[in-house]
């Protein structure tokens, strides 16, 4: 036990001098450690890539959209207004020129017709009645003209009643196919609101409409080819002609329509199918040109670009308006003038106070 109790504080006081040469590097000869410097990222330049600006001349494609429509489509309606009494045809019926397919209630149309008949009959008895009293000299010349006024005003409207009488009933005006039926049995239109959409089936009357701003409206001229695209057959665009351009824009949203006509080449077609219209008319611009690796910041069509300074280490961001894309390329609209080159590869990683070296 003796032992034991006087090999421990030898032991203790050991290991605390062992301890005081590690802390002070054993009898002075080596020096403490120089703490770290803090790196200063700051001044890290990021490596990038820059291309050219080109200056192309390049027709500006025309890209719209539309539906599927004919050139023959009708809209049949009643001349006058009234109750519907029968109709007799309904959506997807094939119809034949002049078939009957809907009638009014004529009640009150052959009342009015009855009573323009007897307006009539009266009228020509007193014309009867005053050229008896002219030729007696009883009456006076203005009496006579009177009378002869009042009986063709009379037969005037005769004519009118017995017209309306007449289109009191919807006729088909061409053979075709009744795409919609607006309103049922018993329900009272008025006149000229449509009541039966007609639809001529024929292999060249397939037309795709479509509006255009004012700019794009005074590319295009009549017979200019098309290429169309339709949502229900992606994989077999159309040919198609420009037919139709309309002389005034649309008053409720100030685009120009066009007619496009198409053929179905064999596809089985419906009004109403959604299609896609691209148009390159021959005009050809100058239009600035950038890879689109250097967009960045896309909203619609602005965006921007990073231009390298005039000393290279440094960048800016310009704002651009594009005007469409071309493959890998970017046309420009606006921006970039007097601009020779843009970043491309590290533009995602660049701000305006970043620092750069050229690759």
């Amino acid at each position: 036990m003796k032992k034991i109790e006087t090999i421990a504080p030898i032991v203790l006081v050991s290991a605390a001098l062992f301890g005081l040469f590690l802390l002070f590097g054993g009898c002075g000869e080596q020096k403490a450690a120089a703490p770290t410097e803090a790196i200063d990222l700051s001044d890290e330049k990021i490596p990038v890539r820059t291309s050219p600006v080109q200056q192309l001349n390049i027709a500006l494609p025309i890209h719209a959209s539309g539906m599927l429509s004919s050139a023959s489509e009708q809209r049949l309606s009643f001349k006058v207004g009234g109750i519907i009494r029968k109709i007799y045809v309904d959506e997807g019926d094939l119809v034949r020129s002049g078939q009957l397919l809907a009638v009014l209630d004529k009640t009150e149309i052959d009342a009015q017709v009855m009573q323009a008949e007897q307006a009539l009959a009266k009228s020509e008895r007193d014309l009867n009645r005053v050229k008896g009293l002219y030729a007696d000299s009883s009456t006076t010349l203005e009496m006579l003209e009177n009378a002869t006024t009042g009986r063709d005003l009379a037969i005037e409207s005769a004519r009118i009643a017995r017209f309306n009488q007449q289109y009191a009933e919807i006729r088909a005006t061409r053979s075709g196919k009744i795409i919609k039926k607006l309103p049922n049995e018993g329900e009272i239109t008025g006149p000229g609101n449509p009541v039966f959409v007609l639809f001529e089936t024929g292999n060249d009357d397939w037309v795709v409409k479509i509006n255009v701003s004012d700019r794009d409206w005074a590319r295009l001229n009549k017979g200019m080819n098309a290429r169309v695209t339709l949502d229900a057959y992606p994989d077999a665009p159309f040919e198609g002609t420009i037919t139709d351009l309309a002389p005034a824009a649309d008053p409720a949203s100030g685009l120009y329509p066009v007619e496009i006509r198409i053929r179905p080449n064999g596809k089985r077609f419906a009004p109403g199918l959604f299609a896609q219209v691209d148009i390159t008319p021959p005009q050809k611009r100058s239009y600035t040109v950038v890879p689109i690796e250097a967009i960045v910041e896309g909203d619609g069509k602005n965006a921007f670009v990073f231009v390298p300074s005039t000393d290279g280490a440094s960048v800016r961001k310009a704002p651009v308006v594009i005007a469409f894309l071309e493959g890998r390329q970017a046309v420009v609209a606006q921006g970039l003038e007097n601009v020779t080159e843009v970043i491309t590869s590290g533009a995602p990683y660049l701000t305006e106070k970043t620092k750069i070296r050229k690759l």
